[in-house]
């Protein structure tokens, strides 16, 4: 990554709101000619693309937007944070822009939102999506590692240990993650401000529900990618703890002539840590992959 990143201060200032379900979204869109849907991971938000922006605007009409619950937009504290219902939103983004037809560049968290896309998809027939290229996340729960932090979150204790959280805490599960490239202070103070943006630590555990969503939807959702006929890629950091080269072997295993590009020395976020490498490799995925 050479480009100096952005602030969340000045990603915030080029983007705008919309209302959904009565709560706000953030959302920044540029480019144009195709559309490419940027659906990032848990528990930060779309500032996690800033490091391919430019170069993803000069391709295609990219739309990046915050979940609920996370960065800028709304985190209620009695809400609906499920898989399904971020999905309803992603198809609210879509139609909002009135696309018929998308590729998804997706992270963490994102990929089960996506492998819930795909899944409406094949039950009704449809062909919106075009292709998918996946970054790290739990895309088998059975190979799904989350960090300590993780399962404390999602355990009884998750609302204490939301509280209890601190910027010293996130930067040490940070640096567990990352790869050989030292996460950097502003990379860190950047991805803070936005899990702590509007009190967003007290729907932490209400979000983290996305792991045990992940077991009970297994079926549905690796049937999605085992069976469906959307062209997927996975660029993996291989020396991410949570879904690294663990996860990619058992991609191998059950997707149908998996396509992979496997990056060595990264972690958790290749977006971050090596976004020249996943440009490249997305880029030159959408360019040759077609339903």
């Amino acid at each position: 990554m050479s480009a100096r990143l952005p602030s969340v201060s000045d990603w915030r200032a080029q983007g705008t709101t919309f209302e959904w379900c009565g709560q706000r979204v953030f959302e920044r869109t540029c480019g144009s000619g195709e559309a490419l849907l940027l659906i990032h991971g848990f528990p930060t938000a779309s500032w996690d693309w800033s490091g391919l922006w430019s170069g993803l605007c000069e391709r295609f009409h990219v739309i990046a937007f915050d979940m609920l619950g996370f960065g800028f937009s709304s985190k209620p504290q009695r809400f609906d944070y499920s898989i399904l219902n971020q999905a309803n939103l992603c198809e609210a983004v879509v139609g909002r822009h009135r696309i018929e037809r998308y590729r998804i560049l997706t992270h963490d968290y994102g990929v089960s939102v996506t492998q819930e896309l795909l899944a409406r998809q094949r039950d009704r027939g449809s062909r919106a999506i075009e292709s998918v290229c996946f970054l790290n996340g739990g895309l088998f729960p059975e190979t799904h590692r989350p960090v300590l932090t993780q399962q404390l979150l999602a355990s009884p204790l998750g609302p204490l240990i939301a509280r209890l959280s601190s910027f010293r805490t996130f930067e040490a599960t940070m640096k567990r993650i990352w790869g050989s490239r030292p996460i950097r202070t502003e990379e860190l103070e950047a991805m803070w401000a936005l899990v702590t943006e509007s009190e967003g630590l007290r729907v932490m555990p209400d979000l983290i529900g996305y792991m045990e969503a992940r077991r009970r939807h297994r079926e549905r959702w690796v049937g999605a990618l085992v069976h469906g006929s959307v062209p997927l890629r996975l660029v993996n950091g291989l020396d991410d703890p949570i879904s690294g080269s663990h996860m990619v072997a058992r991609y191998r295993e059950l997707i149908p002539s998996p396509d992979v590009v496997a990056l060595a020395g990264v972690g958790h976020y290749p977006q971050l840590e090596a976004a020249d490498a996943v440009l490249e490799a997305a880029l030159e995925f959408f360019d040759r992959a077609r339903p």
